[in-house]
């Protein structure tokens, strides 16, 4: 470790945004959806042409990254939804609501939902499904976490910890353990099998608003709220070695509302996207000195962009 925290650099590109950004455009151009009628919530990956996402309209949609177009809308939530989720490649989508429920949706089946889980007293705010599709991890801010049973609907487990206002949850590829965030600014590793916490990592300074695992399953991510520049950075942990932060990225104004590993491979290096209050996303590279700069689309205003990157060495 002692070298990945020496010898790693990170360089972010700034993307601002713009009216004229988003519009169905030549090959190559961003493509705008239109799948809900009030503001959008929540998105996450369904296959690899697919997203899913949820609305203040109450509704989950599933779109097409291709052409734009949404293929279903479900309802029956009765207030907004709050969380989208999916095991990738499944065919089955989950949601969660300001109502206190999650509902579970097949992408192939009828328009309204085919599981209910109830059983939470507030706002549902985390959800968190296995790679199987076969277990359901849900948090809210009633301060608990719970694990059902997708096929039955039924709750296999109940956990509560005073002040542990739920912000996020995720689950570690290939692993039964569920990272959580909340908003007592700590981050959580639950182990499903008996829905106990099996590590907490040093407090931070700020609200923990979301969090991510990387597709290899050894690092996890959380982001913090923060204002004027204070706080508002993404925080990298190491899952194996977990005595303190592994780095940190800092250059948000505003709270980080989101974190996330972008897929990566043999000839991409690892890095990442935060997204935050102050308007910008930032992309930040984790093993190469070169900046991700978006090229600038015929038509369009050419976007800013500005290195921005912080080393931050773990404690010894």
């Amino acid at each position: 470790m002692g070298k990945l925290q020496s010898k790693i650099s990170f360089h972010t590109t700034k993307y601002r945004a713009d009216s004229s950004v988003g519009q169905t455009g030549p090959a190559g151009a961003s493509r705008q959806h239109s799948a809900h009628t009030d503001a959008v919530t929540s998105v996450a990956a369904l296959k690899p042409d697919l997203c899913v996402s949820g609305g203040r309209d109450k509704s989950v949609a599933v779109s097409s990254w291709r052409s734009g177009a949404a293929l279903r809308h479900f309802t029956g939530h009765k207030h907004e939804v709050t969380k989208v989720t999916s095991a990738l490649d499944s065919n089955r989508v989950f949601s969660a609501s300001r109502d206190k429920t999650v509902m579970m949706w097949e992408l192939h089946g009828a328009s309204g939902p085919s599981q209910h889980f109830p059983g939470h007293d507030l706002v549902v705010t985390g959800l968190a499904v296995s790679p199987d599709a076969s277990q359901l991890c849900t948090g809210s801010r009633d301060n608990t976490v719970c694990k059902w049973d997708t096929e039955t609907g039924e709750c296999l487990g109940r956990a509560a910890i005073s002040r542990n206002l739920v912000t996020h949850l995720c689950w570690v590829p290939g692993e039964p353990y569920v990272i959580q965030t909340s908003e007592d600014k700590t981050t959580r590793v639950w182990d499903s099998r008996e829905l106990q916490v099996a590590h907490t990592f040093p407090a931070k300074q700020h609200i923990q608003t979301c969090c991510d695992v990387s597709q290899d399953g050894r690092y996890c991510l959380s982001s913090s709220s923060g204002s004027a520049g204070h706080g508002a950075e993404a925080t990298l942990w190491d899952l194996r070695q977990t005595r303190g932060r592994v780095c940190e990225y800092k250059g948000h104004f505003q709270t980080t509302t989101s974190c996330v590993f972008l897929p990566w491979g043999p000839t991409l290096a690892p890095s990442i996207a935060t997204s935050s209050s102050d308007s910008t996303v930032k992309v930040w590279d984790q093993g190469t000195a070169a900046s991700l700069q978006p090229e600038a689309q015929a038509g369009q205003k050419e976007m800013r962009h500005q290195d921005q990157g912080t080393d931050t060495r773990a404690p010894g």
